[in-house]
C-alpha cells in the first residue's frame, strides 16, 4: 500500500513533468529549436536535474510535447462534437488547429523535423477517432460531403499547421487558403461572385 509520503513524492513528480512540458513548449515557441535545457529549466523552475529525470534525451522531451498536443486537440475535438454544430464545429476545430499552430511555429517545425521518429501511435489513432467523429456528424447534416474521407481531412490539417511555419505565411493567406479547403469540403458550393457573374455575362 502507497504511504501518504510516497503520494506527495508521486504527486510532485506529477506537477514538475507537467510544468516541463509548459515550459519546455513555451521555450521552443519563443527561441526556436536551438533553445536549451537550462531555458526550460529556468522557466519552469525546477533543476536541469530534474528534466534529465522525467525526460533523459531531447527526443524523449519532443515525443512528451506532441503527446501533449495531441491530447489537448483530442480533448477540444471531443468537447466539439459533445457540444457544437454539427454543421459546423469540424470547421471551427480545423481553424483553431491552425491558430494555434500559428502562436506555436517554432514547435511545430521542430516537431516536423523529428516527427518521424516520434512514437506517438496511440495520441495520432485517438485524435483521428476524433476527428472522424466531427466529420460523421457533419456528413449526416448533409454539412460535408459524403465521399471525404477522416485522413483526408487529418493530412489537410498536418499540412496547414506545418505551413504556418512558412515566412511568407500571414492572416490574409490563412483565411484565403482555409477558405479553399472548406469550399472543397461543402457538398454543392456557391461560386465565388467572380465566377457567377461571369456565367450571367455569357447568357
Amino acid at each position: 500500500m502507497s504511504t501518504p509520503k510516497n503520494k506527495g513524492v508521486r504527486a510532485d513528480g506529477r506537477r514538475n513533468r507537467a510544468r516541463i512540458l509548459a515550459a519546455a513548449e513555451g521555450v521552443f515557441a519563443d527561441n526556436g529549436p536551438s533553445a536549451s535545457t537550462e531555458q526550460i529549466a529556468v522557466r519552469a523552475g525546477v533543476a536541469i536535474g530534474t528534466i534529465f529525470r522525467h525526460f533523459p534525451t531531447k527526443q524523449a522531451l519532443l515525443q512528451a510535447i506532441m503527446k501533449d498536443l495531441l491530447r489537448q486537440l483530442t480533448d477540444q475535438a471531443d468537447a466539439l462534437a459533445a457540444n457544437g454544430d454539427p454543421a459546423t464545429a469540424l470547421f471551427t476545430f480545423f481553424t483553431q488547429t491552425v491558430e494555434q499552430a500559428v502562436r506555436k511555429k517554432s514547435v511545430i517545425d521542430l516537431l516536423a523535423r523529428t516527427g518521424i521518429d516520434l512514437q506517438i501511435t496511440e495520441a495520432v489513432q485517438l485524435l483521428d477517432h476524433s476527428v472522424h467523429t466531427l466529420l460523421t456528424r457533419a456528413q449526416d447534416v448533409g454539412a460535408i460531403t459524403p465521399t471525404t474521407r477522416t485522413d483526408e481531412v487529418t493530412t489537410l490539417l498536418a499540412a496547414m499547421c506545418q505551413a504556418t511555419t512558412l515566412p511568407s505565411w500571414n492572416p490574409d493567406l490563412q483565411h484565403r487558403t482555409l477558405a479553399v479547403i472548406f469550399h472543397g469540403l461543402t457538398p454543392n458550393p456557391p461560386n465565388p461572385p467572380n465566377q457567377a457573374n461571369d456565367k450571367q455575362a455569357e447568357h
